[in-house]
């Protein structure tokens, strides 16, 4: 199935489209109200306007490095994912969508990087954590195995709250041990929450497309063990129909479905397209039209 992710409501009930979804919260804080006829998304522990509001939400590194955009590799600021008020208006936000739609999708869980967090409740948490599990604090291991299950108890918290499908986006590094020490994601703990896993694998040109099948194949053999599906994400803003497709094809041989990112018109005519170039070359007979 082919799905469209936008900001746009009236693009949800687009033919082409057999599965909408619709930011509800994104990164920059922006909100909207979450639609009945959509998969509701919404941005986790990624919020500019909130880190900009109250830094002390932002999460930090050992040198007190915060978590926001302007920093490499950051293109918007996080926000701690061990701060219990604002997960409490994240399940809030999951309620409202959930009421609206059983099937409800949360994007960018996790912590920023590797490094993070090291602020003082999370100092706090973990060296508790340690102490009920008999682990040393020292122990690199162990804290980011403490982080894994602090985004895995979240998940399964957020999981309660939604009836339908749970869908959650994954970083796209399918490398083994990536995700989990980046961002805290233990795909093995997070399968028995989720049934569909996002990937969205960007790109503003796809002139080449043996990256995406490196990188979308390296995800059907990290799932693989689980009983969870594959979704992938195409960017389809400002991008050539004729390389779309071609990165269409490519994400179809791995994906159960293929989704287009931010540009609903681009995405509906690389589909319209597939489908004449899936005609082009039959032969009717006269007496077809009364078959």
């Amino acid at each position: 199935m082919y799905g469209v992710v936008t900001r746009n409501a009236e693009e949800i009930d687009w033919p082409e489209f057999d599965r909408g979804f619709y930011e509800v919260k994104d990164v920059t804080g922006r909100a909207a109200a979450p639609l009945p006829n959509a998969v509701n998304m919404i941005s986790c522990f990624g919020d500019t306007a909130a880190a900009n509001e109250d830094p002390t939400l932002v999460p930090v590194d050992d040198e007190g490095n915060l978590a926001t955009r302007d920093r490499t590799y950051f293109d918007w600021a996080y926000i701690c994912p061990t701060n219990e008020k604002y997960r409490a208006g994240l399940l809030e936000i999951i309620d409202d969508a959930a009421a609206e739609n059983g099937d409800v999708r949360l994007d960018d869980v996790g912590f920023p990087r590797d490094e993070y967090c090291r602020c003082e409740r999370c100092t706090t948490q973990f060296e508790a954590w340690a102490d009920e599990h008999d682990r040393d604090t020292d122990d690199e291991d162990a804290w980011f195995e403490w982080r894994a299950a602090v985004i895995t108890d979240f998940v399964a918290e957020a999981a309660e709250h939604i009836p339908g499908r749970v869908s959650l986006t994954l970083y796209p590094d399918p490398y083994p041990g990536h995700l989990y020490r980046r961002a805290g994601l233990d795909i093995e703990a997070l399968s028995a929450h989720v049934d569909e896993f996002v990937v969205p694998l960007y790109d503003t040109h796809y002139g080449t497309t043996y990256w995406l099948e490196t990188i979308a194949r390296g995800f059907v053999s990290l799932l693989a063990p689980y009983d969870v599906s594959l979704s992938l994400e195409l960017y389809a803003v400002n991008v050539d129909v004729d390389d779309l497709i071609h990165a269409v094809e490519v994400a179809d041989e791995y994906a159960e479905d293929v989704l287009f990112g931010y540009d609903a018109s681009n995405a509906a005519a690389t589909l319209r397209r597939m489908t004449a170039d899936s005609k082009r070359g039959k032969t009717f007979r006269p007496d077809d039209a009364t078959r």
